[in-house]
């Protein structure tokens, strides 16, 4: 056949030409296709053809079913009565592998074409095929080693600190000043709708990976991926396990270990390892979806009666008004579907939380609390920091030992879990010393550092009052150790607070003369000592943690 369309080819005979680039950047930063296309027309009119169509791909030569491709070989068996002669610029845009060319060299025959290049006259005899493979042979190992070297590159700029791949959500590439080529930077404002995400969910303010998806979901800046409403699962799960975001990077697949980046992070690496035992920890409930700001306290406040969380509702009155109510749904429970007027059991709630607001002298007490314990803190740095630098020699030399049982070790399960106890160290080791770094180092003044657990402590009731649906949620989990129950005839019942305002609570009713107490032990009187109901732990872990 082939000999049959050559003899037949000559002036007058109709052509095709085919252009490929290996990537669909390519058809935008260069002009590869265009300069393809006018080097085959060019030879078309030397030879005399008349070109009819012209066909393009912008992916990878490996691969030989290509739409532009796999119409080309449509046109031509559409057109097998009239052969057409199909012209490439190069071997290599015809395949970049031997496979893929000879499946291809042998479509082209099968649908009645005739193959054709300036760069290259194909033949039938035995020499011309031996070129012929021998050049797509060489084609392909090009591409391969251009692979391996790009590779090598990438895998090279990893162990190095940086990030070469397309760059994550919430971060940019933008040109450094000072010789590191295109680092990546925040990406505002996603970066910080990200970084309140990822802290959220580490502090608890986010319970479930849920609550990061409706919070991602509920910011208008953040690009969704769904019908341009949703977040998918496993985008979230992706961000939350991404160690990149707190200024690290590294890549399993190459064997590249985690290492600190030159890139700035979203969070720090203590955040992203609380985020990391959230995530194996026990499995909690995720949020009712139906708890809305309509009933915040849907979910939270149980019946006395029976215990169960009470249900939320509006009901339509006969003049067709709505009018909203909580209830119980528990069959066989007392209260059973016996409404509470929504501002009645609100009303109530928002009393207790007035309640819980401490006087001014008794607030300037916990201030001072916080000043105390805070100085005491910083005394402890420089002995703290010792400690943290043995720890840290300690695992440099447990790593050692197990890199020394890797290289004397033959068996692949025994090495595959010696390198997970290293990783498992490395990632202990990068723990610890930012600890160390910033252990010490406070990174503001305290009524910075405090300011907001101070206004929380000084008055919830105005926050819960004035705070989005969110913040309302976050009042509920940090007053109150478990949900509050509510009795419609006797109203809330004594709630479980919090251990800060407990502490509160301990500290109004002692009997103390100083207004500002200096130290811990004018502090410990306050309490009655530190062996009494609240000792200094208890306290530090309010105030400090």
């Amino acid at each position: 056949m082939q000999s049959d369309i050559k003899q037949k080819s000559g002036p007058g005979t109709k052509a095709i030409i085919y252009c490929r680039v290996s990537d669909p950047k390519q058809t935008t930063r260069g002009d590869g296709l265009n300069s393809q296309e006018t080097r085959c027309r060019e030879f078309a009119k030397y030879k005399g053809y008349e070109v009819v169509s012209v066909f393009k791909d912008d992916m990878s030569g490996k691969f030989h079913a290509r739409p532009g491709m796999q119409d080309a070989l449509s046109f031509l068996r559409k057109h097998r009565k009239s052969p057409h002669v199909l012209i490439i610029d190069d071997i290599t845009r015809l395949a970049r592998g031997l496979e893929a060319h000879l499946k291809l060299r042998s479509a082209i025959s099968n649908a009645g074409g005739l193959l054709e290049s300036p760069s290259i006259e194909f033949g039938e005899d035995s020499d011309s095929i031996l070129v012929e493979n021998l050049l797509a042979s060489v084609s392909q190992h090009q591409r391969q080693k251009n692979g391996e070297q790009t590779k090598n590159r990438m895998r090279a700029r990893i162990q190095n600190g940086y990030w070469p791949f397309q760059a994550p959500i919430g971060y940019r590439y933008e040109r450094s000043s000072a010789g590191h080529g295109k680092v990546l930077v925040r990406d505002e404002p996603i970066a910080s709708i990200l970084q309140e995400a990822l802290e959220g969910y580490a502090c608890g303010r986010f319970q479930t990976q849920v609550e990061v998806k409706r919070f991602l979901e509920s910011q208008p800046a953040f690009p969704k991926d769904l019908d341009g409403r949703e977040v998918r699962n496993q985008r979230v799960y992706e961000i939350l396990t991404r160690c990149l975001y707190s200024g690290y990077i590294e890549h399993v697949d190459w064997g590249v270990s985690m290492r600190e980046g030159h890139h700035e992070g979203l969070i720090d690496f203590t955040t992203y390892q609380k985020i990391q035992d959230r995530l194996v920890s026990t499995a909690k409930a995720p949020a009712r979806k139906d708890i809305s700001s309509d009933f915040p306290l849907r979910g939270f406040v149980q019946c006395d009666d029976c215990g169960e969380a009470l249900t939320a509702c509006w009901s339509t009155s006969k003049t067709g008004k709505k009018h909203p109510y909580y209830l119980c749904k528990t069959k066989g429970c007392d209260s059973y579907r016996k409404s509470i007027k929504r501002d009645q059991l609100e009303g109530d709630f928002e009393g207790l939380l007035q309640a819980l607001e401490p006087s001014k002298g008794l607030f300037q007490l916990a201030k001072a609390m916080f000043r105390d314990i805070w100085n005491a803190r910083l005394a402890q740095a420089t002995e703290t920091s010792k400690g943290l630098k043995k720890d840290i020699h300690k695992i440099e030399k447990q790593i050692e030992a197990l890199l020394d049982r890797i290289v004397v070790s033959s068996t692949g399960s025994v090495i595959a879990a010696y390198e997970k106890r290293i990783a498992k160290l490395e990632a202990d080791k990068i723990f610890l010393e930012e600890r160390m770094v910033k252990g010490g180092k406070p990174l503001g003044t305290l009524e910075e550092s405090f300011e907001l657990a101070l206004r929380f402590l000084s008055n919830p009731w105005n926050i819960w009052k004035n705070g989005s649906f969110a913040w309302q949620k976050t009042v509920l989990r940090l007053a109150f150790a478990e949900p509050i129950r509510y009795s419609r005839n006797q109203g809330v019942r004594t709630p479980n607070i919090s251990l800060p305002f407990k502490v509160l609570g301990e500290v109004s009713t002692a009997n103390f003369e100083m207004a500002h107490p200096i130290g811990f032990e004018p502090m410990a009187s306050a309490f009655g000592g530190f062996n009494s109901t609240y000792p200094k732990h208890a306290i530090e872990h309010v105030f400090i943690r």
